[in-house]
């Protein structure tokens, strides 16, 4: 019989639900979003999963097996307790996401729901490794470059979680000047940092079109995000001995060779031969992968 998971993940600008299947498949009709952002509360994100949890289990086939909750977040996180301490928004350091999560879920189909819980990176990276760009891998790293940047490592088939639960939480390393890899890397930090160069878009969907159109400047910011990226995976496959990565994420298809551009990045700067072997491969999942990794949580 096929088992279902609830698959909740929570980020910088929404929080997205989905019921997903032991084959990795997302039940059609069962995504839906709501809106997060710098202002949300621990009110908005009540109602918030309320409604897309709501959504999502009325997908649910009739005598199906709900599995239970898997929720990823953006960090960082405590699995312990099951609270959020997200970078993007700070106003609701402290709210106790997984305990939302279980409560909804067991108000809608009448029973006690079981609701595992960890970062986002980490749902991703288990996603690959199970349905994903990494299958094959005998130690990797999947990351997401987006509003944010964060990633998680599977080392021999096995998520590795880290002693909080943080592990992989690549956006927050330092480069260069003392700012975090997501100060440098992340769309909206490309962006601000092409706005001091002259640019006069915003965003990083302006950034992808007006480089295509030839812009220079627009190009350089997309080039320097890419450098970044690939300097901190050269580390990351020097620590870790990794032999690929996976990138997702909106601002990792900002260009069609960003990720070549990474892997230029990584191979130039690793200290070792075996660091320098390490691939990078475009997520094999697209913008599903954080809810099919969540849905992992649970299934695999």
């Amino acid at each position: 019989m096929t088992r279902y998971a609830l698959a909740v993940d929570v980020g910088g600008t929404k929080l997205e639900a989905a019921l997903v299947s032991d084959a990795g498949v997302l039940v059609e009709g069962s995504r839906n979003r709501q809106p997060t952002g710098r202002t949300a509360t621990f009110e908005s994100m009540d109602a918030a999963i309320a409604a897309v949890t709501e959504h999502a289990l009325a997908t649910l086939p009739a005598g199906a097996e709900l599995a239970g909750a898997g929720v990823g977040s953006a960090g960082p996180v405590d699995r312990t307790t099951g609270q959020i301490f997200p970078v993007n928004m700070p106003t609701v350091r402290g709210y106790k996401l997984a305990d939302a999560v279980r409560s909804a879920a067991s108000a809608v189909v009448g029973r006690d729901v079981h609701a595992v819980f960890g970062h986002d990176g980490g749902a991703l990276a288990l996603a690959e490794s199970w349905f994903g760009a990494t299958r094959e891998a005998r130690a990797s790293l999947s990351i997401v470059v987006s509003t944010g940047v964060g990633g998680g490592f599977v080392v021999g088939g096995a998520y590795i979680a880290g002693a909080s639960g943080n592990a992989g939480h690549l956006g927050q390393v330092r480069r260069e000047g003392g700012l975090t890899l997501e100060e440098i890397a992340s769309g909206p930090a490309s962006a601000t940092w092409a706005q001091t160069q002259g640019w006069t878009g915003s965003t990083g969907e302006d950034l992808a079109r007006d480089a295509a159109s030839g812009d220079a400047v627009a190009r350089a910011a997309i080039e320097r995000s890419a450098r970044a990226v690939g300097e901190a995976l050269a580390d990351a496959a020097t620590l870790v001995d990794l032999d690929v990565v996976a990138i997702g994420g909106g601002f990792s298809r900002v260009s069609d060779d960003y990720i070549d551009l990474v892997q230029q990045a990584l191979t130039a700067s690793a200290a070792h031969e075996y660091s320098r072997r390490a691939r990078v491969v475009r997520s094999g999942l697209g913008d599903e992968g954080p809810l099919i990794g969540a849905a992992a949580f649970v299934l695999r």
